[in-house]
């Protein structure tokens, strides 16, 4: 009856000891899961920085852009202007 009583306490034990390295581990898992959520987390906020690098990247492109088209819009005035020079030149040679 003793050896049965010390058995069923050795099971117990075991069991016990074995039910918490269970829980140990699947504390262990979901540490591992919340660090994978902060590794995303921290990949998502890269990939915004990144895309807010890009947004100021193009908002520098189009400015560079609408500066030449003001510039080759100068340049055609400009032409526009010598080219009437040049018909008042001719009409003045003709009077």
């Amino acid at each position: 009856m003793a050896q049965c009583r010390e058995a069923v306490r050795e099971s117990v034990a075991l069991w016990g000891r074995e039910r918490e390295r269970e829980r140990e581990r699947e504390r262990e898992r979901e540490r591992e899961r919340e660090r994978e959520r902060e590794r995303e987390r921290d990949r998502e906020r890269e990939r915004e920085r990144e895309r807010e690098r890009e947004r100021e990247r193009e908002k520098v492109r189009e400015r560079e852009r609408e500066r030449e088209r003001k510039r080759e819009r100068e340049r055609e005035r400009e032409r526009e202007r010598e080219r009437e020079r040049e018909r008042e030149g001719e009409r003045e040679k003709h009077r």
